[in-house]
């Protein structure tokens, strides 16, 4: 039995019906937690909805002895994030630990991305944690407790033809240290997990034009999305993300899982913080700033200057990494000070 125990918390996991959404959902309720599984149902694109899969993560829960509701709301809506927290609160009186996992992708890079693109990845990956934090933080502060889980991705090193996914995935880490300095002294939390674990969302489409012009997915009519195969299961039409992932055995969202558990629990007293996991690895990602070159007298400073420093600014030697806009001023601009 685990030392690591949610009896009394209350959990909402949003695009908890399949993959790693699903996986967080099965453990919290596993080790205690009443769970909220929220699931729109619908193409990893975006696309169409379905309560079938939130239904059977539900059922699945209940069956092993554990407390779960469903909710299907969409949650890149003011209204859906709020039904989300609301179904928490009206079911079980609390909501102690939001986990924001619901994701889209639709992949496409310049010059061909439009900012339909762009604007349907903001849509469910910023927008969707913006409405369930908002909607999730007044119940926080009043409770005087609050664990919350953004999700990240590999993809913010750089996805040439997965640009919108990638810039929205990249946003994450300033939601979380913003919301983090909001949070102050009060005992919530705010980090991010990003997932390493072969899902339909790390998948690319083996074709990006349909010849109906719909969005090139099909789980939503696959076993995958209906129940007839393992939750997560990639949509047969689909090719691994990477020939590095094709090498890998085990990248199961069950892998990912405990790092996020850990995040959401009360025992965890960091915030604003990236965190790695997949394949049995767990690591930590952090933005660190090098020392760069300083010329004491900036009236002084001309391209040349920056181009003959140029090593020492790239230099990664005695690098530092700033916890807040205050500790990199003061580290950044000390010499004023000095």
């Amino acid at each position: 039995m685990s030392r690591i125990s949610f009896d009394g918390r209350v959990a909402a996991v949003t695009g908890a019906g399949r993959g790693i959404g699903r996986a967080y959902a099965v453990l919290l309720a596993q080790l205690g937690a009443k769970v909220v599984v929220n699931d729109l149902g619908g193409s990893s694109t975006g696309v169409g909805a379905n309560a079938a899969p939130a239904n059977r993560v539900v059922d699945g829960i209940r069956a092993a002895g554990g407390t779960a509701i469903a909710n299907f709301s969409d949650v890149s809506t003011v209204e859906g994030g709020q039904s989300v927290v609301d179904a928490a609160v009206g079911e079980f009186g609390r909501i102690d630990i939001l986990i924001n996992n619901a994701g889209n992708m639709v992949w496409a890079g310049l010059p061909d991305i439009d900012l339909a693109n762009l604007e349907a990845h903001l849509d469910v990956h910023v927008k969707g944690s913006f409405n369930t934090v908002r909607a999730a933080w007044p119940h926080m502060v009043e409770q005087g407790y609050g664990r919350i889980v953004l999700t990240t991705s590999i993809g913010m090193f750089g996805l040439a033809d997965n640009l919108g996914y990638a810039t929205s995935k990249a946003s994450m880490i300033g939601m979380a240290r913003s919301m983090t300095a909001a949070a102050g002294k009060q005992n919530i939390r705010i980090n991010v997990i990003g997932p390493n674990a072969m899902t339909r969302l790390a998948n690319k489409p083996a074709s990006s034009a349909p010849a109906d012009g719909a969005p090139a997915d099909t789980s939503s009519t696959s076993a995958a999305a209906t129940g007839d195969a393992p939750a997560d299961a990639a949509p047969p039409t689909s090719a691994p993300l990477t020939e590095g992932f094709r090498a890998v055995p085990d990248l199961s969202a069950a892998a990912v899982a405990p790092m996020v558990a850990y995040l959401a629990h009360e025992e965890c007293a960091v915030s604003g913080e990236v965190y790695l996991a997949g394949g049995g690895r767990f690591a930590r990602l952090f933005v660190g700033v090098t020392e760069g070159y300083l010329n004491p007298d900036p009236a002084k400073v001309d391209v040349d200057d920056v181009a003959a420093n140029w090593a020492a600014i790239q230099d990664e030697t005695g690098y530092y990494v700033p916890s807040n806009p205050l500790d990199w001023s003061t580290h950044f601009l000390g010499h004023f000070y000095e």
